[in-house]
């Protein structure tokens, strides 16, 4: 079996890699809390301690709103951690898979899918980051595999980390009578947390580069939500918004190297509703 070395174990990607893959790999973590200390010599020292074949990057600072405040709290845990885990990877010969994200398009005026290659200039803070990462990380090591992952999702159960996300929010929202509000002119893919874990499986494989990872979707988020809604049989208030985005990723690389790709964003929540017995 490979062995396979996990930051951010207890967050909401890493908890659920640990137990979802435990039978297919030999997984092992970095301990709880070091990464939010750590210098780039204890990252380096517990790498080649552990010698894994591939280490798999999921620890972040993710929330945009928390880097902006925060630049150079987010600088340290986006750019200079994975960093410095590819220089570790570089000098152990492991595999580095690391979690970038859409937010790398945030600010584009495109239309459309977007493909990996189409100049970006990202408009937040933490979108920023994690470009400068990615190129950082490629040019320490051109085999590395970075992930631009959409926003997951996920529901509360098998004793797993749960945050805010968009099914949670609108059953949440359903149950306390909330207000949720979606733009018809933002498009973005959301995926099914469980998917991507598996298709981690795949990713592992790739050769080096950036590739969008997640659900891709066929229509703006407040129709998606109205979706949904209509699929879970709940009646959230949705207020309509009209603020433009465009985080839709083309997920054509992905399929087309790994042989496999993501279901769409409606079909993923139906699987998760079928998981949890929900259908």
């Amino acid at each position: 079996m490979k062995k396979v070395l996990v930051s951010g174990a207890g967050g909401f990607v890493g908890a659920r890699i640990m137990a979802q893959l435990a039978d297919r790999y030999t997984l092992c973590a970095f301990p709880k809390g070091m990464l939010a200390a750590a210098d780039e010599a204890a990252v380096a020292e517990l790498v080649r301690r552990e010698q894994p074949d591939v280490i798999l990057h999921t620890a972040a600072v993710s929330d945009t709103g928390y880097s902006e405040k925060h630049p150079e709290e987010s600088y340290r845990a986006n750019v200079e951690l994975p960093l410095w885990m590819a220089r570790a990877a570089q000098e152990t010969g492991a595999k580095l898979v690391s979690f970038s994200s859409d937010q790398v398009y945030a600010g584009l005026t495109a239309e459309g899918p977007l493909v990996e290659d189409v100049p970006l200039s990202p408009a937040n803070v933490y979108g920023r980051h994690k470009l400068e990462a990615e190129q950082r990380v490629l040019d320490t090591l051109p085999d590395a595999v970075l992930l631009r992952a959409t926003w997951m999702y996920d529901l509360p159960g098998y004793g797993l980390p749960i945050r805010g996300n968009y099914l949670l929010n609108l059953y949440t929202a359903a149950l306390r009578g909330g207000t949720l509000r979606f733009s018809c002119h933002d498009y973005r893919g959301i995926t099914y947390v469980r998917e991507a874990v598996e298709r981690l499986t795949q990713a592992m494989e790739l050769p080096g580069g950036v590739y969008n990872f997640g659900s891709e979707n066929d229509c703006d988020m407040y129709t998606t939500a109205l979706r949904t809604c209509e699929m879970l049989e709940i009646h959230p208030t949705l207020e309509k918004q009209n603020w433009q985005r465009n985080l839709l990723m083309d997920g054509g690389k992905f399929r087309a190297i790994a042989g496999i790709g993501f279901v769409d964003t409606q079909t993923g929540v139906k699987n998760c509703l079928r998981d949890y017995g929900l259908e």
